[in-house]
């Protein structure tokens, strides 16, 4: 693709195309313009905004995430624009700045108390173990719904105490959120934003309906923590507690989801990194995890905005107000850091990959929960499945912030 082809803002012309031809696209981007202007167009959810300067380079990525003070992300992560208070409901503390994002942060970072990671941990083990147990005589399923789905959610939703009768409900909301109007999540003649709103509403009612019912009580799940336990004199409002959760649903369960899946598929293209994972699983899998996360980049993009005249990105000037649009996909494929950066090597290290961000004030705080779930459900289904393989390409989602995978068919000999 000639670089006057590539169209960012072009949904169906260029976000559905195959991932190799996506990827060369992105790598001609580096090479020929890393800062490049795109106009914005209508979508089916918001009208078009003024453009933003599409920034593909590993280190300017990691320039822009390190300086907050220039690049904030107070006026909205997505490209389009939303009023703030969409803002800040569907992105809680990922679409705020300091003083109020350190606030946030503070808070919901005491909740996690060494007490609860450690039953995190037990649950992780024992969930994964669970979900394979399911499977294992069956010999196929969709490995979406039936594997990677359901450890990243059932361990939010334990996490946060949500009643299991809900644990689908929270689920199905969560996909249509991040559809980005992918038909496949809409009935016909549905308003896509009206649709999307009621999703993000839904999903708030249930953190309210179950925060209610920790108030005063002696739960050692998050929700009843974060309601009952005060941080130098500071909790999280109702309003808050129920924003935060919308962004576990979708960053952490979403995200988590689409890693696990596309691991699968690279396993399937690169039998002999199976074998070679295979050999050594348990001393592999760090290095594994991470290469599945650069790879997949589950989160594609992050924007920021400018917040001053003058402010640098190697050689391109801003102006206060300009989108800038770090695509974290581009940066974790960037031949100045990464050798021979479309192989896909389990071993590859070290590895300064972006899946989680960049450095700075927005780095994932779940990274950590992150990288044990989809360590855990990999050990078991390489040590219980060790030939599972796709049986067809994913069904993708239509997207260019979540890459997501709707469907993965696969088969394995049956235990």
């Amino acid at each position: 693709m000639q670089l006057g082809d590539i169209d960012l803002s072009d949904m169906e012309g260029f976000w559905t195309l195959p991932m190799s031809e996506r990827e060369a696209a992105f790598a001609t981007l580096r090479r020929e313009d890393p800062i490049r202007f795109f106009e914005e167009r209508d979508i089916e959810i918001l009208p078009a905004g003024p453009g933003y300067w599409a920034v593909t380079r590993h280190a300017d990525v990691i320039e822009a995430s390190r300086r907050a003070d220039l690049f904030c992300s107070g006026n909205g992560t997505n490209i389009p624009d939303l009023p703030p208070e969409f803002n800040e409901f569907f992105g809680s503390m990922i679409s705020m700045d300091d003083p109020r994002h350190a606030r946030m942060r503070r808070i919901v970072s005491a909740g996690f108390t060494p007490k609860m990671m450690r039953r995190l941990e037990v649950h992780v083990e024992e969930t994964a173990e669970s979900i394979v147990d399911s499977v294992v005589g069956r010999g196929e399923c969709d490995f979406v719904g039936d594997i990677a789905a359901r450890l990243p959610l059932v361990i939010i939703c334990e996490m946060m105490g949500i009643d299991p009768d809900r644990y689908d409900e929270v689920f199905g909301l969560s996909n249509i959120i991040l559809s980005q109007g992918d038909p496949e999540f809409f009935s016909e003649g549905d308003n896509p934003l009206e649709t999307f709103l009621a999703a993000g509403a839904s999903l708030a009612a249930i953190m309210n309906e179950t925060a209610e019912s920790r108030r005063g009580g002696g739960g050692e799940d998050l929700t009843t923590i974060l309601v009952n336990a005060e941080v130098e004199g500071e909790r999280l409002t109702a309003d808050e507690l129920a924003s935060f959760f919308v962004l576990l649903c979708v960053a952490g369960n979403e995200t988590t989801r689409n890693a696990i899946t596309w691991g699968l598929e690279f396993l399937t293209a690169n039998p002999d990194q199976r074998e070679l994972w295979l050999s050594d699983i348990d001393g592999i899998t760090p290095t594994a995890v991470d290469e599945i996360v650069r790879m997949s980049s589950p989160v594609i993009h992050f924007r920021r905005t400018v917040t001053t005249d003058g402010a640098r990105l190697g050689d391109r000037e801003f102006s206060a107000g300009d989108k800038v649009v770090l695509w974290y996909n581009s940066a974790n494929r960037d031949e100045a850091v990464f050798e021979d950066p479309d192989r896909f090597d389990v071993t590859r290290d070290p590895n300064h990959h972006v899946g989680f961000g960049g450095p700075g004030p927005h780095f994932c705080m779940g990274s950590h929960l992150a990288r044990r779930e989809i360590s855990v459900l990999y050990r078991h289904l390489l040590r219980r499945l060790p030939d599972i393989h796709a049986t067809a390409p994913p069904d993708r989602l239509r997207a260019n912030f979540v890459n997501g995978v709707k469907r993965l068919p696969c088969a394995f000999t049956p235990v």
